[in-house]
């Protein structure tokens, strides 16, 4: 559970349990806040998002002490995230959290409380509560024109210190986070590849017993 809540945070640059502290706008690069606004806007207008991603983890040194794929796919308030032998449906109502190794699933009922991180939410206007936020400038990758903004959490007891957010500038899209934990692992998230706005059907976000008939159930709600 917990790699998808890491996976979560990158998707969305936010972690689970954000106290919701007040941020002084003063303190923030105008530039920056009209950058993330627009991404905040163009994720609104997507009725669907089918994106696949690159997850790597890396030492205070820059060695890579890991590297995975996943997918995830967004529907309103129903989601489905695939990754590293684990899968998280939500019909917008019931998570379903199935675990591949141990071949058992645990149900919760979605709690839709301001303190519940869910990808819809992460992917929206975060930053004003729990972020200093600046522009460090663009750059290409690839083909690519990148904006990077650097993000300092306003809470300074959390595990990590600074997140850098690159975003496709051509698109207002998240292109890769990256995020520095105070222990000095080094966390990165990159889109490789993203549909919107295409047709998906609702069973997509709920768990089908007969696809797993010997999986132990955990009811928990």
């Amino acid at each position: 559970m917990k790699k998808i809540y890491v996976v979560l945070l990158l998707l969305g640059i936010s972690l689970a349990g954000f106290a919701q502290t007040k941020n002084d706008p003063a303190k923030n690069d105008p530039a920056a806040k009209v950058i993330l606004d627009a991404v905040s806007a163009k994720f609104k207008t997507f009725t669907t998002v089918s994106a696949s991603f690159s997850y790597k983890v890396e030492n205070a040194a820059g060695k890579a002490l890991s590297t995975k794929t996943g997918t995830i796919q967004m529907k309103g308030t129903k989601y489905k995230v695939v990754f590293s032998g684990q899968e998280i449906f939500c019909n917008g109502v019931t998570v379903w959290n199935y675990d591949k190794g141990a071949n058992e699933v645990t149900i919760n009922k979605l709690d839709n409380s301001s303190g519940t991180v869910t990808p819809q939410k992460l992917f929206t206007n975060f930053y004003d509560k729990d972020f200093l936020y600046m522009l460090n400038g663009e750059k290409k990758v690839g083909n690519k024109v990148i904006l990077e903004i650097e993000m300092t959490p306003v809470d300074k007891s959390k595990a990590f210190h600074k997140v850098y957010l690159q975003i496709d500038k051509a698109t207002n899209t998240i292109y890769s986070t990256r995020v520095l934990e105070n222990a000095g692992n080094r966390y990165s998230y990159t889109v490789t590849s993203m549909k919107t706005n295409q047709a998906l059907n609702d069973n997509v976000f709920t768990f089908d017993k007969k696809k797993y008939p010997k999986a132990e159930e955990i009811d928990l709600r």
